[in-house]
């Protein structure tokens, strides 16, 4: 059985470009969606979050606020609410073996902008991951982890690497605008990432080797499926 360990943010606020706080989390889809079908697949998903903190959903990903039917929401929030406990309890990244896992998976929500982008402890695994030649996915704004990789020497890890993001454009036509602390496709092309996108809020997904990315919450389902197929293959 593949195992997946699955990195949320422990962030429930956000600081903005106006410094103000912006209550914030994981996205509900993008967990929900992507641990049902990894899980369906036989993986074996373990969570973890820095320092163990339990991981808090964004309010407004179950709710018209984010864009969700009252439909979608309630099947997210009774996904959610079976893994409560795995989300109350999650494992601490520090105490993480990188050598347990097939896999390193990366959903968003603003959250990882927070405390993500700047985690050692991740920057660690992602570190080890790539060298083992792990599977590294990450969702919307997960990708805000990959900027956790970032050495002494001011090296990227992942630059040159082809890879999608939730977008500037998303941004600014439905995130958090001129109000975001930083738009997350721009740092990544600053540090030398290959940023390929594809039309704003429709489902794209990117794989460069063991890289593999996702633009949006539409991309969760697709995302997942991507990973599970790397990880069939791999077996």
């Amino acid at each position: 059985m593949p195992s997946v360990l699955m990195v949320i943010t422990a962030a429930d606020s956000l600081t903005l470009a106006d410094g103000d706080s912006h209550p914030t989390g994981f996205w509900a889809e993008e967990v929900a969606a992507s641990h049902r079908i990894l899980r369906e697949a036989g993986a074996d998903v373990r969570i973890a979050t820095p320092g163990g903190r339990p991981a808090p959903v964004d309010p407004i990903s179950l709710d018209e606020r984010g864009g969700v039917s009252a439909a979608d929401a309630a099947e997210f929030r009774a996904y959610l609410d079976a893994i409560a406990g795995e989300l109350r309890q999650p494992l601490a990244l520090a105490d993480v073996r990188t050598g347990d896992y097939d896999a390193v998976y990366l959903p968003g929500g603003h959250g990882p902008m927070a405390d993500l982008a700047t985690d050692p402890e991740l920057a660690r695994i992602l570190a080890e991951a790539d060298a083992r030649r792990l599977t590294v996915a990450a969702l919307c704004h997960g990708p805000a982890g990959l900027l956790s990789a970032v050495g002494a020497d001011g090296r990227f890890l992942f630059a040159g690497r082809r890879l999608t993001v939730f977008t500037d454009e998303e941004e600014r036509q439905g995130g958090l605008g001129d109000r975001s602390p930083y738009l997350v496709e721009s740092r990544l092309r600053e540090l030398g990432a290959v940023i390929e996108s594809g039309p704003a809020w429709t489902s794209t997904v990117v794989r460069d080797g063991n890289l593999i990315t996702g633009q949006n919450p539409q991309s969760s389902a697709d995302t997942a499926r991507e990973v599970v197929q790397s990880l069939v293959k791999a077996g």
